[in-house]
């Protein structure tokens, strides 16, 4: 008999297929197909390093879910589902990486066995996790089916989150915290960046007040200098230079729960340059939490933080923010709404974001950013509690 590692109660999980299922319906979408690991997750509980090979969670409407996947894997979704142990279902190895087979073909032999091969068929068409031979097999494979798109179908469920969700996020800010204040107190000019990041893994690892660290969805991004104007760079073993600004962008990460934080560091005098940008950030970061309220839309979000940067004579394209929540790689967003002028999406209250107003100037970068909760009334809260500023080390 497997030992159950639920992070969540069976009613938190049944109260999120009853939301799927409506989405479901709402779409006219009789069986649900969910390949990406954080909908997986989110649906079942279902948690393992596994997500390199075709797995998938097969959602009804009147039955449990089927979790779907490698065979050696059924050990792991034993182990971190919530359903009984006939529902966890394995296909053979000689399925993984062949030339001769493909898992789309298992797959379609297990929805036909339960009687839906001929059903409306939602399936995350434009997802990470789903190739494009996966679907052109499992056309083949299924040719009485009506496949529907159901890109972002179970992401819009997560968008507001339970409180255990927050409740999770809010010990993933304090590892993040600890992470922050790791760096600030080691940098200095000289110390290889990989020694750094070495330091960088161990706070988030070893998590925070009780709360142990688990491994965020993307990695440590650092960048120096006008690297720092690319904003997706990681680290390698040159020395923390003296004289620049160098970004970190990290989350601490409870049982998948992210709370992404960034930080800047200038080793040296700041130009003064700099420091106008960092005047200016710091004020449209303020106005953005202002705007960010139950009600209230998300491009209200981007206006008021570009309105303070306009005045400062600094205009940045990309959005400002993306919901986060329980993710894995390579993305610790959930690829919903976005903080842009532009999304007219009503902000409302458990929903949780990262503000991300990172300034990617042509040589230089700078960014401070917030993991932000919106609240029953008033501004948005602050999920960690750290100067909001650019810091300084001589």
């Amino acid at each position: 008999m497997t030992t159950k590692n639920l992070p969540f109660s069976k009613e938190e999980y049944q109260r999120r297929l009853t939301k799927v299922r409506a989405a479901m319906d709402a779409a006219s979408i009789d069986i649900l197909f969910v390949e990406d690991p954080s909908n997986m997750a989110w649906i079942t509980g279902y948690d393992g390093w596994s997500f390199y090979v075709h797995q998938g969670v097969i959602v009804f409407a009147d039955a449990d879910p089927i979790w779907w996947g490698r065979a050696q894997d059924v050990g792991g979704a034993l182990r971190t589902v919530w359903m009984a142990g006939e529902r966890c279902v394995g296909y053979r190895d000689d399925y993984v990486q062949s030339t001769e087979r493909h898992p789309m073909q298992d797959l379609a032999r297990v929805l036909r066995e339960h009687g839906v091969g001929g059903k409306r068929v939602g399936v995350e068409q434009d997802n990470y996790y789903f190739s494009a031979k996966a679907w052109l097999i499992l056309n083949d494979e299924l040719p009485d089916a009506r496949f529907v798109d159901a890109t972002g179908l179970v992401n819009w469920c997560r968008a507001v989150k339970s409180d255990e969700e927050i409740a999770f996020m809010r010990s993933a800010a304090r590892i993040s915290e600890k992470i922050i204040d790791g760096i600030v107190k080691r940098v200095r000019p000289g110390l290889p960046k990989n020694e750094l990041v070495a330091d960088v893994f161990g706070d988030a690892i070893r998590g925070a007040e009780g709360a142990w660290g688990d491994y965020a969805a993307i990695v440590p991004l650092i960048a120096s200098g006008s690297d720092a104007a690319a904003p997706h760079l990681t680290w390698d073993d040159r020395p923390m230079p003296a004289g620049e600004a160098t970004f970190f962008e990290i989350a601490g990460c409870y049982r998948r729960y992210h709370a992404p934080l960034c930080r800047t560091v200038f080793l040296g005098k700041p130009p003064q340059y700099l420091l106008d940008a960092e005047a200016a950030l710091v004020a449209g970061l303020e106005a953005g939490l202002e705007a960010a309220r139950a009600g209230n839309r998300a491009g209200d979000v981007a206006r008021a933080l570009n309105g303070e940067l306009v005045k400062a004579g600094i205009e940045r394209g990309a959005r400002c923010g993306y919901p986060i929540g329980l993710s894995y790689p390579p993305d610790w967003g959930e690829r919903t709404i976005s903080f842009r002028e532009t999304d007219e999406t009503e902000l409302q209250p458990g929903m949780t974001f990262h503000f991300m107003p990172g300034l990617w100037m042509d040589d230089w970068g700078l960014e401070i950013t917030e993991s932000i909760l919106i609240r029953e009334a008033g501004p948005a809260e602050c999920l960690c509690d750290r100067p909001r500023k650019l810091f300084v080390k001589d």
